[in-house]
C-alpha cells in the first residue's frame, strides 16, 4: 500500500464521517426547530395526501421555482437531473456485480454530465449578470458553483482527455468499503477529481447545498392548509398553562 492510497483513503473516511454526521445534526436541528404558526404557501393542499403530492412535485419538477422564474428553473432542473444521473451511474464503482439498471444508465452518463455543466453555467451566469441576484450573492455562492463545475469538468476530462484505470479505481473504492485498501491509480486528473469530491462532501453540511434535505422541513411546503378546521400546536414548544398536558397538546 502506497502513501498516496493511505492519504486518500483517510481523506474519504473523514469526509464520509463529516458528511453523514453533519447532515444528521443539521436535520435533527430542523426537526427540533419550533413551528408555532400555520404558514403553508397558498394555494396549499388541504389534506395529507395533497401535501405528499405537493412535495413530490417540488422534489421532481421544482414546481415553485418554475412559477417564479422559468430560466432559473431550466438551469436548476438541468443541473439537478444531470447530477442525479451522474451519481447513479457512478454506482458501478461501489457495486460488484453491477446492478443491471446502473449498466443501463452508463451510455447516458456523458450526456448527463453535459446537462449538469450547462445548468451550473446558467446558474453562475445568473449570479453574475442579473443585478438583483448579484447583489445578494456571497463569495461562498460563487465558490460553491466553481467547486461543482470543477468536479464536473475534471470528470469529463477523464472520460475524453486523460483516461485512468477504472478497474483499479473500482478496486480502491470497493476496498474502502470492505476495509481492505487497494492501490489508487496515481493519475493527476483523477487525484484532482477525487480531492474536489472529498472537499464537496466536507463542506456540504455547512453550506447552502443543505437545502436538499431542508426542503422536506419547510413549513411553507409540508403543512396542510387546515387552520380553520384544526388548531395548530407545536409540541412541546407551545404547551401553555391552558393546555398543560402533552396528550392534549398533541392535536394539530
Amino acid at each position: 500500500m502506497t502513501l498516496l492510497t493511505a492519504v486518500y483513503a483517510s481523506v474519504f473516511y473523514t469526509a464520509t464521517v463529516l458528511l453523514v454526521g453533519g447532515v444528521y445534526f443539521k436535520v435533527r436541528g430542523y426537526i427540533r426547530t419550533p413551528v408555532p404558526l400555520k404558514i403553508p404557501t397558498t394555494p396549499a393542499p388541504t389534506s395529507a395526501s395533497g401535501v405528499a403530492l405537493r412535495m413530490l412535485r417540488e422534489v421532481t419538477l421544482f414546481e415553485s421555482l418554475f412559477k417564479a422564474s422559468k430560466w432559473t428553473w431550466l438551469f436548476g432542473w438541468l443541473f439537478h437531473f444531470g447530477l442525479l444521473v451522474v451519481v447513479l451511474a457512478h454506482l458501478r464503482y461501489f457495486t460488484e456485480p453491477v446492478w443491471f439498471w446502473v449498466v443501463w444508465l452508463q451510455p447516458f452518463g456523458k450526456y448527463a454530465a453535459y446537462a449538469m455543466l450547462a445548468g451550473l453555467a446558467g446558474l453562475w451566469g445568473r449570479r453574475v449578470f442579473v443585478d438583483r441576484v448579484r447583489y445578494i450573492s456571497a463569495p461562498s455562492d460563487h465558490l460553491m458553483l466553481a467547486l461543482l463545475i470543477a468536479i464536473g469538468m475534471s470528470g469529463v476530462a477523464m472520460r475524453y482527455l486523460v483516461h485512468t484505470d477504472i478497474v483499479a479505481l473500482k478496486g480502491f473504492f470497493l476496498g474502502l468499503m470492505q476495509l481492505d485498501w487497494q492501490p489508487l491509480p496515481p493519475d493527476p486528473m483523477l487525484l484532482t477529481h477525487l480531492a474536489l469530491v472529498a472537499l464537496l462532501m466536507i463542506v456540504f453540511p455547512f453550506s447552502k447545498l443543505l437545502h436538499a434535505p431542508g426542503l422536506f422541513f419547510s413549513p411553507t411546503r409540508n403543512q396542510v392548509d387546515n387552520a380553520r378546521e384544526r388548531r395548530h400546536v407545536n409540541v412541546p414548544w407551545a404547551v401553555t398553562l391552558d393546555d398543560p398536558a402533552p396528550g392534549a397538546a398533541s392535536r394539530e
